[in-house]
């Protein structure tokens, strides 16, 4: 199991961010923004960035997950992958209600990409050093 723990974490970041975008679709639908138009009502807005930000955060996230589980640390960047998607879930749903509310879920979730981030430093340098 735990060298797989890296492999449901992508699942379930594929699946926040599909949450991501039906939040978004939905807001359209309900606030009356049509495509392509990108701004509207306030919850709308919300909705769209947090998709966008959620896109941008896991394009960081998901590289270091995996070159930390491939150098050695699977186990941890898993567990810290868990973390990153609870803050990440955290995140939405608080900027969802408040934008001012986001913050406690972004610190934890770049707290949890830089520990996937050092894993990945760490594996990589001893590779290199390893020859």
């Amino acid at each position: 199991m735990k060298e797989n723990l890296p492999a449901l974490v992508t699942l379930l970041a594929v699946l926040l961010m599909f949450g991501t975008a039906f939040a978004v679709g939905r807001a359209r639908g309900r606030y009356q923004v049509h495509a392509p138009a990108t701004s509207g009502h306030p919850a709308f807005e919300r909705a769209f960035r947090v998709q966008m930000n959620t896109l941008e955060a896991a394009l960081l996230f998901l590289p270091t997950l995996w070159l930390a589980a491939h150098y050695g640390f699977a186990f941890w960047a898993g567990i810290a992958g868990l973390v990153w998607l609870a803050a990440r879930t955290w995140y939405a749903l608080a900027y969802l209600q408040e934008a001012a509310r986001r913050g406690g879920g972004f610190v934890l979730g770049m707290t949890a990409w830089a520990a996937t981030l050092l894993m990945a430093l760490t594996g990589l340098g001893r590779a290199l050093l390893a020859g």
